[in-house]
């Protein structure tokens, strides 16, 4: 893939003006409050596993309007409690998988929760256990127009409420450290991150990787590939529905969460990414209100860093908290 975006001095001082809606604070404030308020609890059940050095729990913990969400909790064995945490959330299209399957957080000494995201997990990876019981509109094949009529019975609305009560879930649990919870995810889980960190309090930091979701009407503009283009087919055959469907995604931009982060944040960008064009992820970088950092993949698309940024995450995640193994 040919560069196609901003230079990279372009890109460091990118920091455009983004569609807000006025009554962003008190919708998402309506959306959570609502979640929490159902009374449920969250629930923990020890699975049998072959790994010998962590312990690994099979959560259900209430997301949007109570609904059950599933979350493999992964907890270092022999390490002084209560540990450090990482809420991690999954790519598009996948789902929470087998908990084996990532387990560099645990290995440095964190909690981990492996959060799945509700009604994915069959197009790739190894599976996810989480139903979408909420009906909506005519959408393109995906998800990114699932209700995206109004920003009520949006998909991500949904999705977003499950990512904060991921957060007050583990914060719950008596071995974590509900000072020193953070939260990660690359692509779709990138988007999700964002979305925690602008609508959850006092966590220690912020680690979304090629996120989605951002600057989005630069990025449906921009970029031809999935999932972004699901919007550019449903506005294809929707004619005239532009000025509603982009009205409903400034609810969900991460530009806009990303003005109201009070944790730090180490992003990353490939700047041959096709599917997360690097000016939007730029973008909510350089309005991150409690300062972030990008970590830059010059010659990388969607894959960036990939294990050189996880140890790079790791670094800068242990240089926040203090050592946090003994």
């Amino acid at each position: 893939m040919a560069r196609f975006d901003l230079t990279p001095a372009a890109l460091e001082s990118y920091r455009p003006d983004v569609e807000e809606p006025e009554d962003f604070d008190t919708f998402w404030q309506a959306t959570i409050d609502d979640a929490r308020r159902v009374d449920a609890a969250v629930e923990r059940v020890p699975t049998a596993s072959p790994l010998a050095l962590v312990d690994v729990d099979d959560v259900t913990f209430p997301g949007f309007a109570g609904d059950p969400v599933r979350a493999w909790l992964v907890l270092p064995r022999h390490l002084p409690r209560p540990l450090p945490a990482v809420v991690e959330f999954v790519g598009y299209g996948r789902g929470r998988g087998l908990a084996l399957e990532r387990l560099h957080w645990p290995a440095a000494g964190f909690a981990q929760l492996i959060v799945d995201t509700r009604g994915q997990g069959s197009q790739w990876g190894t599976g996810g256990d989480t139903a979408d019981p909420h009906g909506a509109g005519p959408a393109a094949s995906g998800f990114l127009t699932r209700g995206i009529d109004d920003p009520a019975t949006y998909y991500y609305r949904r999705v977003f409420t499950d990512a904060v009560r991921a957060v007050d879930a583990i914060r719950s649990f008596p071995e974590v450290d509900p000072d020193r919870v953070s939260v990660t995810g690359n692509s779709q889980g990138g988007a999700i991150a964002i979305a925690a960190a602008g609508l959850s309090r006092d966590l220690i930091g912020a680690l979304p990787s090629a996120p989605i979701l951002c600057h989005v009407r630069r990025g449906i503009g921009l970029t031809d590939a999935d999932p972004h283009s699901e919007v550019t087919r449903y506005l294809s055959v929707h004619r005239g529905a532009e000025h509603r469907v982009f009205e409903t995604l400034s609810y969900f931009d991460g530009v806009n969460f990303a003005k109201r982060a009070t944790a730090p944040a180490l992003f990353a960008a490939g700047h041959m990414d096709t599917i997360s064009p690097p000016s939007t992820v730029y973008a909510a970088a350089n309005h991150w209100a409690a300062g972030a950092e990008v970590a830059a993949y010059a010659w990388n698309g969607h894959e960036g860093g990939e294990g050189r940024h996880q140890l790079r995450q790791l670094e800068w995640l242990t240089d926040r908290i203090g050592t946090v193994s003994s």
